[in-house]
């Protein structure tokens, strides 16, 4: 079996220049709705403590205790599932998603601009469309009719975790639109604002 080796340099430089290549310009809506979205990201970053912690917790209450709690094991899944779902905007807002850069870095930026606005207007923004078509009547139905959990023990309000799917796609629009103010500054020359650096 051959040995490979890898220049720790050259992954360093590329991951520098993906990390920086798709800084757009600025303006003062996209920098109002980065803030939003930054932080509320970052609120909702600490849940990831929280759900350490309560694992911890089942698993100290399963083998020391000897019993098991079905609510806590369903706030563990809750718990991820709003983890995961609040963190896509603010992924979206730090370029944080998986890209083809071997493809992408050979491209000048405003080719990777253009390719970015079609992947938000072509891609994004309509699954986002249609995660809120269905997801409206399927949280009011859950409103209306007080769900709770089916498992015996179970946590009450399912209600409140299935209305997460909003919230997290209405932060995933908002994200997607600073994205897209950005690149527009960027392609149509919208000018910066004045003073101060970015808030997010």
């Amino acid at each position: 079996m051959s040995n490979i080796e890898v220049d720790v340099e050259k992954v360093d430089a590329a991951v520098a220049r993906g990390a920086t290549a798709l800084d757009f310009p600025r303006t003062r809506i996209s920098d109002i709705l980065d803030w939003i979205v930054g932080r509320t990201g970052e609120l909702f970053s600490w849940i990831w403590v929280l759900l350490i912690a309560l694992i911890v917790l089942n698993v100290v209450l399963r083998y020391l205790v000897g019993t098991n709690y079905i609510a806590l094991e369903e706030l563990q899944w809750h718990l991820y599932a709003v983890g995961f779902l609040m963190g896509l905007s603010y992924c979206i807002l730090k370029d944080g998603h998986v890209r083809v850069d071997v493809l992408a870095e050979r491209l000048s930026l405003k080719a990777r601009a253009w390719i970015e606005m079609l992947g938000l207007l072509v891609l994004l923004l309509p699954f986002i469309w249609v995660v809120f078509d269905y997801a409206i009547p399927f949280v009011e139905r859950s409103w209306r009719i007080g769900e709770v959990s089916a498992a015996p023990g179970g946590l009450p309000m399912r209600w409140l975790i299935k209305s997460v799917i909003l919230i997290a796609f209405a932060f995933m629009a908002l994200a997607a639109l600073s994205r897209l103010l950005r690149i527009t500054a960027l392609l149509f020359g919208v000018p910066r604002p004045r003073g101060g650096s970015a808030t997010h």
